[in-house]
């Protein structure tokens, strides 16, 4: 699955019809649908694993057959290092059911989290100065 591409308008194009509301006043819509995201999900209570936006999930091998449609789809993205809020916008799905999602992928060894790279500590401020007085000299 290859990430969506985004298409420019032109000029004199007219845009898609919004979706219709269901006759019973329901919303229809993929994301605002809670019954889809518990069918997704199903009723996993224990405990999640400790995932940010910026944390990267890499697969770890390809997806088996027996996978439910949206984990499949999450590994066939993973092919490359994405961060946990690039697999949000692509699967279109909220960041609690992601991290549902990947959990269970985690624990059964077909992904893996890699958390964010963090600056240790920042460059002493005489040093940055020392430096740019070097570099205003030259």
């Amino acid at each position: 699955m290859t990430p969506p591409q985004r298409r420019r308008d032109q000029p004199g194009q007219q845009p898609p019809p919004p979706e219709s509301a269901a006759a019973d006043g329901e919303n229809t819509g993929r994301s605002k649908n809670p019954e889809r995201l518990y069918v997704i999900t199903g009723a996993a209570d224990g405990p999640r694993a400790e995932l940010d936006l910026v944390t990267l999930i890499v697969a770890r091998s390809d997806p088996p057959p027996s996978l439910p449609p949206e984990q499949a789809a999450l590994l066939r993205l993973c092919t490359a290092p994405l961060s946990v809020a690039e697999l949000t916008a692509y699967l279109s799905l909220p960041f609690s059911a992601l991290t549902v999602l990947i959990t269970e992928l985690i624990t059964a060894g077909l992904v893996q989290a890699r958390a964010p790279i963090v600056r240790q500590a920042l460059p002493d401020r005489s040093l940055l100065e020392a430096v740019m007085h070097g570099l205003q000299r030259l």
